[in-house]
């Protein structure tokens, strides 16, 4: 029910990225608009294949991507608000967004290798 729930967020946060994009883009933005493209959709791209792993390894290994990713858009959100190419506003429903699907990937991270070590014990 989880990793639904983080297929749902990292595609509506997807989309998000996308309209952003095509905002900067139309303001002539194109270095940070294709690095917080690339970055922001990544995300939801190694979630939904983390749902086809090839075992808790590739499933785990998808989710640390998805959570480096989401590191890095979070750095380009703060750049962008710091360069006044977003307000106030968007900056933090984007961060917010962006922490919160931080939070749900470590947290989906942890539980994953301690179910991975209990069969080791």
């Amino acid at each position: 029910m989880k990793e639904n729930k983080l297929v749902e967020l990292s595609m509506d946060f997807s989309v998000d990225i996308i309209n952003l994009v095509k905002y900067l883009k139309s303001n002539h933005e194109t270095i940070i608009s294709n690095q917080i493209g690339r970055s922001g959709t990544s995300i939801g791209a190694n979630i939904h294949e983390s749902q086809y792993a090839q075992g808790t390894k590739d499933f785990i290994s998808k989710f640390e991507i998805a959570l480096k990713e989401a590191s890095e858009t979070g750095y380009w959100l703060e750049l962008l608000y710091k360069t006044k190419y977003i307000d106030e506003q968007t900056f933090k429903a984007l961060s917010s967004k962006c922490t919160s699907l931080r939070v749900m990937l470590i947290t989906s991270c942890k539980t994953a290798k301690e179910n991975s070590n209990d069969g080791k014990k």
